[in-house]
């Protein structure tokens, strides 16, 4: 089967309801309730090649079942309408985040005892930003905001890659790649690693000495004294930097602006209040758009093998 079938399937359930959470998704399969529907797949190859794209799409899923065994931390935020329709008969599911809803692919348990691929799109229901904790640090607030796994932590060795780098990093912009990785905010934000901010850093340094430095004006890029090092880069190609002109990182406000020889604007807070705002604030000089029923992190990580 061309997996652009089953693609073209999930348009309307996926694409429409991410955008409008209050359109409840409804089941054609007998005795399953709203809330989610079931796509027609038709063999493991389609539902292979259909979770292929998805990561593509939509980064790397949660396995939220293998081999029958459920991860007993799965909740109505991380998940658990994927599984709701299939009981005990469900035996692997993996997720994706889109909007306000779920993607899933998997296996179940057919009447006959046969295994049969299965894929879904369900509600995803999170917090509004004005319902989290207000003491919550704003890492944690993106955490909650996305329905991102709060316990994920990665380790990750700073002292070296601040010595390839030349330069401590701001403080919670390493939390928040412990806490993230490698990825995306609403399929709009992308957030630098260390070793991408290194490279860009030194491909604008060296262009900087061959060409000049008059499209960054007032500023020079990093390793200038006070320069412009990049930490994120938008779907619309937008520049975002610190601007490194205090010993303390901590103390580095953001500097962003559009394409083009336009005006620097300056963010006096931390890097992760400036990605809150930017997906939660109309206000904020660079929204992302305004357009989803809830937000999410798409990680960049390859999906897990194999299929129970």
């Amino acid at each position: 089967m061309d997996v652009t079938v089953l693609l073209d399937a999930l348009v309307e359930p996926l694409y429409q309801g991410a955008l409008d959470h209050l359109r409840r998704p409804r089941c054609e399969v007998d005795g399953h309730r709203a809330g989610h529907t079931c796509l027609d797949v038709p063999d493991f190859e389609s539902l292979f090649l259909l979770a292929e794209e998805l990561s593509c799409r939509h980064g790397s899923p949660r396995a939220l079942a293998v081999d029958g065994d459920v991860d007993p931390a799965v909740n109505d935020r991380s998940g658990l309408p994927l599984l709701a329709p299939f009981g005990a008969r469900l035996v692997s599911m993996r997720a994706w985040m889109y909007g306000g809803r779920w993607v899933g692919c998997g296996t179940v348990r057919g009447d006959d005892g046969d295994t049969r691929p299965v894929a879904l799109v369900a509600e995803r229901r999170l917090p509004e930003p004005d319902e989290l904790p207000a003491d919550a640090s704003w890492v944690d607030k993106l955490v909650l905001l996305t329905g991102w796994d709060p316990d994920r932590r990665s380790q990750a060795d700073w002292a070296a890659a601040e010595a390839r780098l030349g330069t401590a990093l701001p403080s919670d912009y390493k939390e928040l790649i412990e806490r993230f990785g490698d990825g995306t905010f609403d399929g709009y934000l992308d957030i630098h690693l260390p070793d991408r901010i290194r490279r860009h850093a030194e491909d604008l340094a060296g262009f900087a000495e061959g060409h000049g430095s008059s499209q960054w004006e007032p500023y020079r890029p990093f390793p200038a004294p006070g320069g412009l090092l990049w930490w994120a880069s938008s779907e619309h190609e937008q520049d975002f930097c610190w601007l490194t002109e205090d010993p303390d990182p901590d103390r580095w406000p953001v500097l962003h602006r559009d394409v083009g020889p336009v005006p620097w604007e300056r963010y006096h807070g931390t890097t992760a209040e400036f990605v809150f705002r930017m997906l939660t604030d109309p206000a904020h000089p660079y929204p992302a758009p305004g357009v989803f029923a809830a937000h999410w992190f798409s990680g960049a990580e390859p999906p897990a093998p194999g299929w129970s």
